[in-house]
C-alpha cells in the first residue's frame, strides 16, 4: 500500500525511460551507483525524495528499489544486458534506439505474466516482474546478510571491515581498541599504482536508516593532519547532505560505503558467500534429441 511519502517517488515507467536514457548518456552502460546517479540528474529529484527508505529494508531507499526493478524489467524486455555483477548493458539490438516507452515495457511485463498460463511453453518465473518483491539483484541473500550484518557484535563489524579493506588493497589495516579512538575505528593505507600511499582512517557503522551530514562532521573532527583520506562505511544509507559534506572542497575528503555497495564488496570478494552455479533445464531438447 502507497503512503503520503512513497508517492513523491517517480512512478516505474518513468524510471525505466530515465534509467535507459541515463545509460546512453553514460556511453552505453555503467554500474547500479552510476545508473541511479545519473537517473537522479535527469529527472532532478529532490534530497527528501531520494531519502524515503524502502519499507522493511533500511539499507535500500524506495527509488534505489524501483530503480533495481526498472533495470530488470529493461532486461526483461530484451533492452539491457547484464553483463557481471552490477554492471548493465544496453543490448546491441537497442543501441541505434534513442528512447524506450515506459509504459510499453511495462505492458510488456503484463503480457509476458499472462502467458504463464499457457501449459504449451516453458517458462522461468524469474522473467515474471512481482513489483511487490524485491527483484534479482537484491533478492534473499542481500536481505540474509544484512539481517546478520544488523546483529553483529559491533566490535566484529569492525572486524568484518577490516577484511573487506585489506580484500579491497589497503595493507597495514588496524582495529582500534573496542572503546574508540574519538570516532575512529581503524586506520589503513592504500597504495595508488604502487607508487603514491594515502592514510587512510575509517568510521563504521550499523546504521538502520539514513546518515546525516552531522556524522560525516564529526568523523572529520576526529580526524588528525596526517591522515589524508577518512572511510565511513555503514549498513543505512547516506543523505544528500552527507553526501555534499563528504565531498566538500578544502576539507579532508570522506570516501562513503553505504549498505548495498557494502554488500557488493563481500560478494565480490567472497567474504562469508560462496557463489553457486544453477542451471535452466531445456525439457524439449531432451525428449526432442
Amino acid at each position: 500500500m502507497k503512503n503520503s511519502r512513497t508517492s513523491q517517488v517517480p512512478n516505474y515507467a518513468t524510471l525505466i525511460e530515465a534509467t535507459f536514457n541515463a545509460l546512453k548518456q553514460l556511453g552505453g552502460s555503467g554500474r547500479n551507483d552510476e545508473i541511479n546517479k545519473k537517473v537522479y540528474q535527469i529527472l532532478n529529484v529532490p534530497d527528501n525524495v531520494l531519502e524515503i527508505i524502502h519499507t522493511g529494508r533500511a539499507s535500500f531507499s524506495e527509488i534505489d528499489y524501483r530503480l533495481a526493478w526498472a533495470r530488470t524489467l529493461l532486461k526483461n524486455y530484451g533492452a539491457l544486458i547484464n553483463s557481471s555483477r552490477c554492471v548493465w548493458v544496453i543490448a546491441p539490438e537497442f543501441s541505434n534506439i534513442d528512447k524506450v516507452s515506459g509504459e510499453e515495457v511495462e505492458k510488456y511485463r503484463n503480457i509476458s505474466k499472462q502467458s504463464k498460463d499457457d501449459a504449451s511453453k516453458t517458462v522461468d518465473e524469474n522473467n515474471f516482474a512481482d513489483l511487490d518483491n524485491p527483484p534479482a539483484e537484491v533478492r534473499t541473500w542481500r536481505q540474509r546478510v544484512f539481517d546478520i550484518l544488523m546483529k553483529m557484535d559491533p566490535y566484529a563489524f569492525e572486524r568484518l571491515t577490516q577484511r573487506v579493506l585489506r580484500e579491497s588493497g589497503f595493507t597495514d589495516v588496524e582495529v582500534t581498541k573496542r572503546s574508540g579512538d574519538g570516532g575512529i575505528d581503524g586506520y589503513g593505507k592504500l597504495k595508488i599504482n604502487g607508487v603514491i600511499s594515502f592514510n587512510i582512517a575509517f568510521q563504521c557503522k550499523r546504521y538502520q536508516g539514513t546518515v546525516g551530514a552531522p556524522e560525516i562532521r564529526d568523523f572529520r573532527g576526529s580526524l588528525t593532519r596526517n591522515i589524508e583520506k577518512g572511510l565511513f562505511v555503514t549498513t543505512g544509507t547516506f543523505s544528500s547532505a552527507a553526501k555534499e559534506e563528504a565531498a566538500n572542497i578544502g576539507k579532508q575528503q570522506i570516501d562513503l560505503v553505504d549498505g548495498e555497495a557494502l554488500l557488493d564488496m563481500l560478494a565480490e570478494y567472497s567474504i562469508g558467500l560462496k557463489e553457486v552455479k544453477d542451471y535452466e533445464v531445456d525439457e524439449e531438447y531432451f525428449t526432442k534429441i
